[in-house]
């Protein structure tokens, strides 16, 4: 399984806040822009709560499993692998939902701040942004917890030798 990289994160934070932008601006000269949902914010930092949450019980049983304790529970490793792969799905989804809020938060905050209601969405938006970047730490943070020692994405260096038996 290949780990989640910051550079794809980022990628897909800032092609979202552009297009969210320009649409929230093409959007304004048609209508009203619809508002940020309060429930967004709230929503992103359950999520958050629950891969942090995921994580430190994982790390919890592997430091026991390692240890040696006495009646430690085990981790099953298909179970470890849903986790990351909700935890990297969770970030992506992270990502590009906060690049989209970005983007309606900075075309509030440049060209319509004057109005309350306006203000307020701005505000919104901010807290969405935070949250999902609570989902993306989390996020990497389970993938860290879960990660085997012998996890390398670095291909084997050519002309190594390779032991076959």
């Amino acid at each position: 399984m290949r780990t989640l990289r910051i550079r794809t994160l980022v990628g897909v934070f800032a092609v979202a806040l552009v297009l969210a932008w320009s649409v929230s601006r093409l959007w304004d000269t048609f209508g009203t822009l619809p508002g940020v949902p309060v429930a967004a914010p709230i929503v992103l930092a359950l999520i958050a709560a629950a891969l942090l949450a995921t994580a430190l019980s994982l790390r919890a049983r592997l430091r026991a499993q390692r240890e040696r304790r006495p009646g430690a529970k085990g981790v099953d490793p298909l179970a470890a692998a849903r986790s990351v792969v909700f935890g990297q799905a969770s970030a992506l989804v992270a990502a590009l939902v906060s690049g989209m809020y970005a983007g309606a938060g900075v075309f509030l905050v440049m060209y319509r701040l004057d109005m309350d209601p306006r203000r307020q969405q701005a505000v919104y938006a901010g807290f969405a942004v935070l949250a999902a970047v609570a989902v993306i730490a989390a996020a990497l943070f389970l993938e860290r917890v879960c990660r085997l020692p012998e996890d390398d994405d670095d291909p084997p260096h050519v002309g190594a030798r390779q032991h076959h038996r």
